[in-house]
């Protein structure tokens, strides 16, 4: 998949979940955590770019890994929503379908150019 291909999806993600916290009820424990699934889902696309514009291919992996981080964690904010039952699980399971996509183009990534960088 190309680079542009992925900094689009990336930044969809961030612009969906930034779509879904709004709608969420005005709780405590919403607030919480709608701070947290929103850094954590546009960090997704933020990182992705300035992975595509590292300097090395070590500073090219060690940017994907923040996005593999960060994709993880916005899955685990998903999870919470969908379990505390602030949000329908229909409603999350799009997300998290996507986020599982680029979670595994990005391990792959990393592991790919991993491999090129000890031959």
């Amino acid at each position: 998949m190309m680079k542009e291909q992925i900094k689009i999806r990336t930044k969809k993600i961030g612009l969906e979940i930034i779509i879904l916290i709004d709608e969420l009820p005005n709780k405590t424990s919403s607030w919480v955590i709608a701070k947290q699934i929103v850094r954590s889902s546009t960090s997704i696309g933020a990182n992705y770019r300035a992975a595509c514009r590292a300097k090395s291919p070590a500073d090219f992996i060690n940017k994907l890994k923040i996005v593999e981080e960060e994709t993880d964690e916005t899955i685990f904010w998903l999870e919470i929503l969908e379990e505390s039952k602030l949000v329908e699980a229909k409603r999350v399971a799009m997300l998290k379908c996507e986020l599982n996509e680029i979670l595994a183009i990005v391990v792959s990534s990393i592991k790919i150019k991993t491999m090129r960088g000890k031959k």
